[in-house]
């Protein structure tokens, strides 16, 4: 996964807030990286409303 790729919210991990559920289907960018847990990665993803949030690697596959 690279910044300024295009990737789809197929999945959720943990239980989450409403506003994050509403996140999945939806096609975002890539704008950053975030250290998790010390163990792991996540990824920034804004979408066209301008709303961003971050996921787990195995919670987004690419788009073309």
């Amino acid at each position: 996964m690279e910044i300024g790729q295009k990737v789809k919210v197929y999945r959720l991990r943990d239980r989450v807030s409403g506003q994050i559920v509403n996140t999945l289907g939806k096609v975002g960018v890539i704008t950053d990286f975030k250290m998790t847990d010390g163990s792991g990665v996540g990824v920034v993803v804004q979408f066209s409303d301008k709303s961003s949030t971050w996921f787990f690697e195995d919670e987004l596959k690419p788009v073309d």
